[in-house]
């Protein structure tokens, strides 16, 4: 899991959730830092601006996706995969006593695997930046 995790109050605005999200370059946030209210995605704030919504006078408790799936920090690795599938989520925040401790996201799985079967980049291969044609 990457931790700490990035919170958002429930109230601020979708440009203040865009900008965290860009700032830190991550692809999500937990809104509510106590208890896990809901989560907002860069999807859901590129299907707000898809629907015409306006970013900077709508709170982020109107973007984000809710109930949320979470994953205790003593479950296995497996069992985050297996939740991830099961319920078509990308990010799974880890909690405990209802509070954020951590996110899992498909990239973190992907970075488990075993480098005997996959070998991960952090950054883009060179000959691939501008798009990769078969």
């Amino acid at each position: 899991m990457t931790a700490p995790i990035r919170t958002i109050d429930r109230e601020e605005t979708g440009v203040a959730a865009a900008r965290e999200l860009t700032d830190r370059g991550i692809g999500s946030l937990v809104v509510g830092e106590d208890r896990i209210e809901g989560i907002v995605t860069e999807t859901d704030i590129v299907a707000g601006v898809a629907e015409g919504i306006d970013l900077s006078e709508t709170p982020v408790a109107a973007l984000m996706s809710d109930p949320v799936v979470t994953i205790s920090p003593s479950d296995s690795v497996r069992e985050a995969g297996e939740r991830m599938g099961r319920n078509n989520v990308k990010k799974l925040p880890v909690s405990r006593d209802g509070r954020p401790v951590g996110i899992v996201t498909t990239t973190d799985l992907a970075r488990f695997v075993p480098e005997s079967t996959v070998r991960m980049s952090r950054q883009p291969e060179p000959e691939i930046e501008k798009g990769e044609f078969e």
